[in-house]
């Protein structure tokens, strides 16, 4: 069954957001992942206080975590707050969580899978199924990072556009690819629109990657290329 929060938040400063309950029962834990003990469970219709936010274990994406005025934790998975992001300046201090998935399994976990079309866009603003949402997908499980189209107000847009984006952004772009980094590539001969990738390993001078869209249209796939074929945006490592 899927938790829900419905939200009731004012922007006037000082005032404390207050959420809704809007499921049979909700974990809230002692730190902000799903591993940390329960320390309380709120019930359908209850109203709770947020204190402060800050980025935690990714959960199907989402990695804000709110504390509750109880100085517990739920995932903002279960929060419908009318915005995407932080809603409240105030973050949580100490509680950082260092994701432990870098780079990951290789294995075609995209959430979209097989649901291209039901709808055209993803959560995080990109066509289904294209390069640049499964890469959005993989910064937002693995690297736990709150990326979209939108990431540090620029308009990210294609993957050609990503390389120019990261760089107003302040997000490194080398010739060094680490596992966890994207890898990106200009128009070339399979797209005008360019191509991102994530970086699962490094050997050498050769570099897998997985991807979307690519041999597979709409679909997943790995490859092993030389260093030299992209060049790589680190978003975070």
């Amino acid at each position: 069954m899927k938790l829900m929060i419905l939200l009731l938040y004012r922007t006037i400063p000082g005032v404390v957001p207050v959420a809704t309950v809007d499921a049979d029962t909700l974990n809230c834990r002692s730190a902000p992942n799903t591993d940390a003990a329960v320390q309380r469970t709120y019930k359908n219709g209850q109203k709770v206080a947020i204190t402060c936010q800050v980025n935690g274990e990714s959960v199907d994406g989402y990695t804000i975590w709110d504390k509750t005025s109880d100085g517990c934790y739920v995932s903002d998975k279960y929060v419908h707050t009318g915005k995407d992001g932080f809603i409240t300046d105030v973050r949580c201090n100490g509680v950082e969580h260092s994701p432990s998935k870098i780079p990951g399994l290789m294995k075609d976990d995209y959430p979209y899978k097989g649901h291209c079309h039901d709808e055209t866009w993803d959560k995080w603003m990109y066509y289904r199924c294209q390069c640049t949402s499964f890469v959005a997908w993989r910064i937002n499980d693995r690297l736990g990072v709150s990326f979209s189209n939108k990431y540090k107000g620029q308009p990210w847009g294609n993957a050609i556009e990503w390389k120019g984006a990261a760089r107003n952004s302040g997000v490194t772009v080398n010739s060094n690819p680490v596992p966890g980094s994207i890898a990106w590539k200009g128009a070339y001969e399979w797209s005008e629109y360019g191509h991102v990738a994530w970086v699962s390993k490094v050997n050498g001078d050769k570099v897998t990657i997985e991807e979307y869209n690519a041999a597979t249209p709409e679909g997943y796939g790995t490859r092993v290329v030389s260093k030299g074929y992209f060049e790589y945006i680190h978003v975070k490592v």
